[in-house]
């Protein structure tokens, strides 16, 4: 196997894990912190999606974070972006305990502001050094930033 061969390689097993660390570990949070009864009875705005929406944008979403990770990863290891990275996926993993596990829409608040700041600040750092997974997180912060929204509805309404 050539050397080209090996690292192509490499990079494909390397970028599976970074998606499939995000998307697995997501799924694991969402399946302990469930919506449940509780999401059910609150108040919710006229723009608030259906439920069967939220899965399929997050797992999008968390694709693309993936991507965008193993992308900083592979250029930068141990630059801010990477520090970034891992700062706003504990806070992403941070939010469904939050709201739906401890059912605190004022803290899960909180958490998703500090997440949209996180998301900001990786979009700048990766910035100078890979446009492309800079530009993976644009959906993301959008996402967040409606999501952002809507908790912060929940939370005033409730």
């Amino acid at each position: 196997m050539s050397d080209l061969a090996r690292r192509r390689r490499s990079d494909f097993y390397s970028a599976a894990a970074f998606v499939a660390a995000c998307v697995g570990v997501s799924l694991a949070i969402g399946w302990v912190a469930r919506p449940g009864e509780w999401y059910a009875d609150l108040v919710k705005p006229a723009f608030n999606p259906p439920s069967w929406v939220f899965g399929p944008v997050w797992t999008f979403l968390y694709i693309l974070i993936g991507i965008a990770g193993w992308r900083t990863w592979r250029v930068a290891p141990k630059s801010a972006a990477m520090a970034w990275w891992g700062v706003q996926m504990g806070l992403n993993w941070l939010w469904s305990p939050a709201f739906f596990g401890a059912q605190r829409p004022w803290l899960a608040f909180a958490v998703i502001l500090a997440l949209l700041g996180a998301i900001v600040a990786y979009i700048a750092a990766a910035w100078r050094q890979d446009r492309t997974a800079a530009w993976l997180f644009i959906p993301y912060a959008a996402w967040v930033a409606f999501a952002g929204t809507l908790n912060g509805f929940i939370a005033t309404a409730n």
